[in-house]
């Protein structure tokens, strides 16, 4: 055991020597911090007004690529459950998802922002592709675990194919469904910050602004709202998936 922790010490610090990293310059970057956090100790109330608008878009751009990535991912994880699906469809599908996840939403938010521009419809988009690798996944493993004699006694009373899957499998885990989205919305409010800074607006841009512009004071606002909308949009996820959870709908 401890020539497996020696050997990760000796790994860890041939990496921080490789690519840089010292502990000198951490000691002296704490020190020369200390004018940048006396500041932004000081937040500029009257930017707050200027920024519930960039804050409002931020939410908006999280909604919609929340929900049309929601919506991509049911096709999806229609496509990648086993009991609906022969393997020769499944697996391919199955990989696309995994490689989806495999890729940060800023690379993808790049690849968009060159092909559509900069704004927020660039960052919808990065979202809602975003959405797809983990809602996808979650939704065909919730599909996969659904009892099949519910959904052969469907098939026995003559149901079409699009019927079993509404009544059959869609509708027993849309529960399930608004969770995981639910879980996502929350995550994405974190995300929409950081692609605003890259190139889709919203709140995060106003913050990566305030600090080029060393506007230290409004840089403070903005951190302070978006702390808000993350707080804010992960009590109300909690408290929503908590009601789902509890009584299967909104009561």
């Amino acid at each position: 055991m401890l020539l497996v922790a020696a050997g990760i010490l000796l790994l860890a610090e041939g990496a921080a020597w490789v690519c840089g990293a010292r502990w000198g310059l951490l000691f002296k970057g704490i020190a020369s911090s200390t004018d940048l956090l006396v500041q932004l100790s000081s937040p500029d109330w009257s930017a707050f007004a200027d920024l519930v608008q960039p804050a409002l878009n931020s939410v908006f751009i999280a909604i919609v690529g929340t929900v049309a990535g929601t919506v991509i991912s049911l096709v999806f994880a229609l496509l990648a459950a086993s009991n609906l699906t022969p393997p020769w469809i499944r697996q391919p599908v199955r990989a696309l998802l995994g490689l989806e996840r495999a890729l940060p939403e800023i690379v993808i938010l790049l690849f968009l922002v060159a092909a559509f521009g900069l704004g927020p419809f660039a960052g919808v988009l990065a979202l809602a592709i975003g959405s797809v690798g983990m809602l996808g996944k979650l939704i065909a493993d919730a599909i996969e675990e659904l009892d099949p004699v519910s959904i052969e006694a469907i098939q026995a009373v003559g149901a079409t194919r699009v019927q079993v899957v509404v009544f059959g499998v869609i509708q027993p885990i849309v529960p399930s469904i608004i969770s995981f989205a639910l879980f996502r919305f929350e995550y994405s409010i974190r995300l929409s910050v950081v692609l605003g800074a890259v190139g889709a607006g919203g709140i995060g841009l106003e913050l990566y602004r305030s600090f080029v512009q060393l506007d230290y004071g409004r840089a403070t606002a903005s951190l302070i709202v978006t702390l808000l909308l993350v707080f804010l949009s992960e009590r109300l996820s909690g408290f929503l998936r908590k009601r789902i959870k509890e009584g299967g709908r909104f009561q």
